[in-house]
């Protein structure tokens, strides 16, 4: 399960990231679960920060994009099917300080004699997700 915190409560979410919003790297709450900001505090304890970003290449600005994006959702997958009975993942990238936007750049090449452009996609900084697990 992935947490946000919204206020002072803490929400479940799913990623949702798409090439064609204004922030790419965002989450929807699912309303499966949620949890005062306080009691999550006393409830769980951090085990460790995580870090995910991606790169991506290519010929096609959009296609390029969306395959950062679809890269970056396979490291936050992997992180929530590695995690253990007990354990969530928080995203603790704030927005407004250390949230994490698609950037890029391109570069002009010859192809069969014409200019092109190619295209460099990344995360910066990375998507920081935190361990946490129940206290015993």
């Amino acid at each position: 399960m992935i947490l946000k915190r919204y206020g002072n409560t803490y929400h479940s979410v799913e990623p949702n990231f798409d090439a064609r919003a204004l922030t790419e790297i965002g989450f929807r709450r699912n309303r499966a679960f949620s949890i005062p900001a306080e009691e999550f505090r006393e409830r769980y304890e951090k085990l460790r920060e995580e870090t995910v970003a991606a790169q991506a290449e290519g010929e096609i600005h959009d296609a390029v994009e969306q395959e950062l994006l679809r890269r970056l959702e396979e490291g936050v997958a992997a992180l929530r099917q590695g995690l253990q009975e007990g354990e969530v993942l928080v995203v603790e990238s704030l927005e407004g300080d250390d949230y994490p936007k698609t950037r890029d750049r391109k570069q002009s090449v010859v192809v069969e004699g014409q200019n092109r452009f190619y295209f460099y996609w990344w995360v910066e900084p990375p998507l920081r997700l935190g361990v946490y697990r129940e206290k015993r």
